[in-house]
């Protein structure tokens, strides 16, 4: 009986019969007619809602419905089980549905209700876990891999802070790779990030030119001070917002270990506040003071008392002094290198040349401007007050200087007898710069090229007794010719073709040459093209694009005319067919300012060149040379002038329409009047 009772379901196939072989043998056998009707609707409406429950549960799981054997291992699902319930229950209550046993290990547990009359509700089986019993019978998971679902009262890890846990020395420097603005910007994010972007380890360079005009006085104030013991290199050149006394106090106060200093354009600091901001920094190796209204030769004393390490000094255009304080700093800073005093009075005294010429530890010295330079002051610099001559050579016997850089333009009173003295004695010069020294000949030069085999760069701009023998002569044949880099000989209008030809072919390391307002002609501009092809190597890559390797100003030169114009166009878009019909590329070409009409075109055909549209560069300069030709025939006089002025204009119209357009251009072009406008212009 107990075996019986284990089942958990019973299918409406295998139903069994109201009296069971099995229960004749234990209970009395009951005839139909002592059965009472309402027990038979009673078993109908049971066998209904077996059919109805039981059948749909088999069907989700897979499995064929238990009508082979009733009493296997694993009883079938179902959702009802029955159980006696009295004395009204018969057979049930003695036979299978026995409600002193549970249901079989598998089966879902289910509620026994007892039947008192047809009108009594059966209740439904409880399901608590329906996803779990419906499965097929397989190898559970570990019960710490299983996800269940969190009971009330448990307490869940939290993950793992990732940000938090890092050293603060790894946040700093994933900080660092922030650019000042954008440091600002994020310190909004959280108190933590505030704290970390203004650490003064990630301000120790400061530089507000970039975003000085974007943030408020306040913040950049604010800023400074946090971060004022850390920094080392301030530069605050035209902050206008801290120019205030009370913020310059404030930011003084603050940066106390500066190295390098920019206040270049602060023209309302005040002098105590810029000299407090002086003996602070006793370790200041660059200060910029250029154009401050507040510098003093008082200034000048105080940083020769307290800036022994200074290396470079800029205090061109402060014209509340003179050269007297920059004696006084070239004196007291014995590791001073870099001078620069454009446009300050006094130099014409000889204390302050002796000066610069005991220290010998300047490379760099700019004077331009200095309108009081004269011949004897620049000659003391270079040679001493009294030197030694040599009887054989006549040359004074001193140290050479060890100028690398001398800027002396614009110092009118300079004569040839002053920059002759340059010669023998500047062997490590690489820029000089005399534009604007309208006296100089020849001869100031000849030593000077001579002596100098590390030149690179030369500015004789408006030097109009200048001749072509100069540079033929002399600058082609000097020791720096191969290494010569700039040369600037603009408005020198006695130069010409004779003397620049030797200068183009013997410098070959050239990258810029200014020559507007002189006499050249096409041959410079045609052995340019020439120069830039023998040292410029070319490739067979396609996608490789040119750069500009020489820069070549012509404008206003009379000689120069669109046909010197087009060989330059021709060679910068010059695609090379060799007898191994691999064709090669430029990677060099030349970067042209002409005249005013004609640059339109030549930086449409550079551009074109540079982003690798040879094709459509040498169709544009074929339709500027067609244009340029009818218009030279239309101005001719004589038979068929009718006739060439209106090729003249159609020529005109194809150029204008290939300039604005191009290949594959998208856009609306420019209207034709404005074309007709812009060539006569």
């Amino acid at each position: 009986m107990a075996h019986i009772a284990s089942t958990s379901s019973i299918e409406t196939s295998e139903l069994p019969s109201p009296i069971d072989p099995i229960e004749e043998e234990d209970s009395p056998v009951t005839t139909p007619l002592d059965d009472p009707p309402k027990e038979k609707r009673r078993q109908r409406l049971l066998r209904g809602i077996q059919r109805i429950s039981s059948s749909p549960s088999l069907a989700q799981i897979g499995r064929a419905r238990s009508s082979s054997s009733p009493y296997g291992n694993r009883g079938s699902l179902s959702c009802v089980s029955l159980a006696a319930a009295g004395p009204s229950s018969g057979q049930y209550a003695s036979g299978n549905f026995s409600s002193g046993h549970p249901s079989v290990p598998g089966s879902p547990n289910a509620e026994c209700l007892g039947f008192e009359a047809i009108e009594t509700r059966l209740a439904t089986r409880r399901v608590v876990y329906a996803s779990t019993t419906c499965l097929p019978t397989t190898a559970s998971l570990p019960a710490d891999i299983v996800a269940t679902k969190p009971r009330s009262g448990t307490i869940r890890k939290p993950p793992y802070d990732f940000w938090v846990n890092m050293p603060d020395e790894i946040r700093v420097h994933i900080f660092s790779y922030l650019r000042p603005k954008e440091l600002v910007r994020i310190s909004r994010v959280s108190k933590d990030f505030y704290k970390f972007c203004f650490d003064g380890q990630l301000w120790t360079r400061f530089d507000a030119t970039e975003f000085y005009t974007q943030i408020p006085a306040e913040s950049l104030a604010k800023i400074i001070v946090s971060a004022g013991p850390f920094v080392k290199d301030l530069n605050i050149r035209g902050c206008l917002q801290i120019e205030h006394y009370k913020r310059a106090e404030v930011v003084v106060k603050a940066c106390k270990n500066l190295i390098n200093a920019t206040l270049e354009g602060c023209r309302n600091f005040q002098k105590s506040t810029l000299h407090s901001l002086i003996r602070n920094n006793d370790k200041l190796a660059n200060l910029n003071l250029t154009s401050m209204s507040a510098v003093t030769n008082t200034t000048c004393k105080i940083i020769s008392q307290h800036c022994p390490q200074l290396e470079s000094l800029n205090v061109s255009w402060c014209k509340h002094m003179d050269a007297r304080g920059v004696r006084t700093v070239v004196r007291a800073c014995p590791k001073l290198k870099d001078l620069r005093a454009g446009e300050i009075k006094g130099f014409n005294n000889l204390d302050v040349a002796e000066a610069i010429f005991e220290t010998n530890n300047l490379e760099r010295l700019v004077l331009s401007g200095c309108m009081e330079l004269d011949d004897d002051a620049l000659k003391t610099m270079i040679h001493g007050a009294d030197p030694e001559v040599d009887i054989l050579t006549d040359r004074p016997v001193v140290p050479p200087r060890k100028l690398r850089h001398l800027d002396l333009s614009r110092c009118s009173q300079l004569t040839d007898q002053g920059v002759k003295a340059l010669g023998h004695f500047v062997p490590e010069l690489e820029g000089l710069q005399l534009s604007g020294c309208t006296s100089l000949t020849d001869a100031a030069l000849e030593p000077v090229l001579a002596t100098t085999p590390r030149l690179t760069h030369l500015e004789l701009e408006d030097l109009s007794e200048l001749t072509n023998e100069v540079l033929s002569e002399h600058l082609a044949k000097a020791p720096c010719a191969p290494k010569l880099e700039h040369l600037s000989i603009s408005y020198c209008e006695k130069l010409g073709d004779t003397g620049v030809l030797p200068i183009i072919k013997k410098c070959v390391s050239l990258r810029s040459v200014d020559m507007d307002n002189t006499r050249i002609g096409d041959l410079v501009l045609t052995e340019a093209a020439a120069m830039v092809r023998s040292r410029a190597a070319r490739t067979s890559t396609r996608s490789s694009r040119p750069r500009i390797g020489l820069k070549l100003v012509v404008y206003d030169c009379q000689m120069v005319t669109w046909t010197g114009i087009r060989e330059i166009l021709s060679w910068n878009a010059e695609i090379r067919q060799p007898s191994s019909n691999t064709p090669t590329y430029p990677t060099e070409i030349i970067g042209l300012k002409c005249f005013y009409g004609w640059q339109q075109t030549v930086e449409q055909h550079t551009q074109r060149v540079l982003r690798g549209d040879f094709a459509a560069a040498g169709r544009l300069e074929r339709k500027w040379a067609d244009y340029m030709q009818a218009v030279e025939e239309a101005g001719a006089s004589g038979a068929g002038l009718r006739r060439r002025r209106r090729r003249a204009r159609e020529a005109q119209l194809l150029h204008a329409d290939e300039e604005e357009g191009g290949a594959g251009a998208a856009g609306r072009r420019r209207a034709r009047t404005m074309a007709t406008s812009c060539s006569v212009m």
